[in-house]
C-alpha cells in the first residue's frame, strides 16, 4: 500500500523543507531524477527515495540502484509526492539525502586549482546556478561564507542540477577566515566586483589567471563587503562592451569562473 501524507516517514520527510530541521537531523531533500540519479552515484548520500509508482515503473533504473544500495525505497501516492516535492509539477521522485559538509580544512587538502567562494549570498537560485557552473567549469570546491543561504534549501538543489553531488561543499562563518586558508593553501584570491581597479581581460592576457585561485563572488543586492574585498590580491570587474549596467551574480560568476578555466587549461 502506498505512503500517504500522513505517513510517519512522509510527515518526517516533509520537515526537511525547513532550513531548522535540516540542521538538525543533517538531511535534507532532492527532487527529481536528475538530482536522485547523482545522489545515488555518490555512496551512503541517499537515506530513503520516495516515488510514485509511476515514476518508480519509469525510473526503474533508479529504483533498483537505490535498493542495490540497501536504500529502501517507498511507494507513496500522487497527494504524497507533492507533499514532499517543491514544484509545481514534480516529476515523481524525492530522496533522502545526508548533508555532503566538507571541512574548509579537507577542501583545501585535496589542492583545487579553481575554487567559488559564495560570500553572503542570499538568493537559493543563484547559489545553486553558480555551484552548477562552478562543476562544469572544473572547481573543486564551492565554500558557502558568512551569511550565505543553506546549500541545502531545495530550490539551491533543484538550480544546482545535481552538481551540488560533484564537488566538495564547504560552510564556514568566517569569511575572512575562508581567504586567509585560501592562501595558506597556495590560492590567489580574486574578488569579483562591479567596481574593481583591474579588468579581467587584462588578467587573463597578463597570465595571471593560470594559478590556482579562489573567486569571492557577493551577495546580489549589496555585493562584497568592502573590508572583504579589500582583503583579495585583486578586485575584478568584468568588461561590459555594451550599454549594460552590469551583469547578474550567475553570469559574472560564469565568466570569470570559465575565465580560469580556460587560463589554466
Amino acid at each position: 500500500m502506498p505512503f500517504t501524507p500522513r505517513t510517519p516517514r512522509v510527515v518526517a520527510a516533509r520537515r526537511l523543507q525547513r532550513r531548522r530541521e535540516r540542521d538538525a537531523t543533517g538531511r535534507f531533500l532532492a527532487e527529481g531524477p536528475q538530482a536522485v540519479r547523482e545522489a545515488l552515484s555518490r555512496p551512503r548520500t541517499v537515506v530513503e527515495l520516495f516515488g510514485t509508482p509511476a515514476a518508480l515503473d519509469g525510473y526503474a533504473d533508479l529504483a533498483a540502484a537505490a535498493a542495490g544500495a540497501d536504500v529502501p525505497v517507498s511507494e507513496v501516492t500522487d497527494d504524497a509526492l507533492a507533499a514532499l516535492a517543491e514544484t509545481v509539477a514534480p516529476q515523481g521522485l524525492v530522496a533522502v539525502c545526508r548533508h555532503l559538509d566538507v571541512s574548509l580544512e579537507a577542501a583545501l587538502a585535496s589542492r583545487p586549482r579553481l575554487v567559488a567562494v559564495l560570500a553572503g549570498i542570499r538568493d537559493p537560485g543563484n547559489a545553486g546556478t553558480v555551484l552548477r557552473t562552478a562543476d562544469a567549469a572544473g572547481a573543486g570546491a564551492v565554500i558557502f561564507a558568512g551569511e550565505a543561504v543553506d546549500p541545502y534549501n531545495g530550490k539551491c538543489v533543484r538550480s544546482s542540477a545535481g552538481s551540488l553531488f560533484h564537488v566538495d561543499v564547504v560552510r564556514e562563518r568566517d569569511p575572512a577566515g575562508v581567504l586567509a586558508a585560501a592562501r595558506a593553501a597556495g590560492l590567489a584570491v580574486f574578488a569579483a566586483t562591479g567596481h574593481g581597479e583591474e579588468n579581467l581581460d587584462d588578467l587573463a592576457d597578463d597570465g595571471r589567471l593560470r594559478t590556482p585561485t579562489a573567486w569571492l563572488f557577493g551577495s546580489e543586492a549589496h555585493g562584497l563587503p568592502e573590508e572583504l574585498a579589500g582583503d583579495a590580491d585583486a578586485r575584478v570587474r568584468v568588461p561590459l562592451h555594451g550599454r549594460a549596467e552590469s551583469l547578474n551574480l550567475a553570469a559574472a560568476a560564469a565568466v570569470c569562473l570559465y575565465a580560469s578555466a580556460r587560463a589554466q587549461r
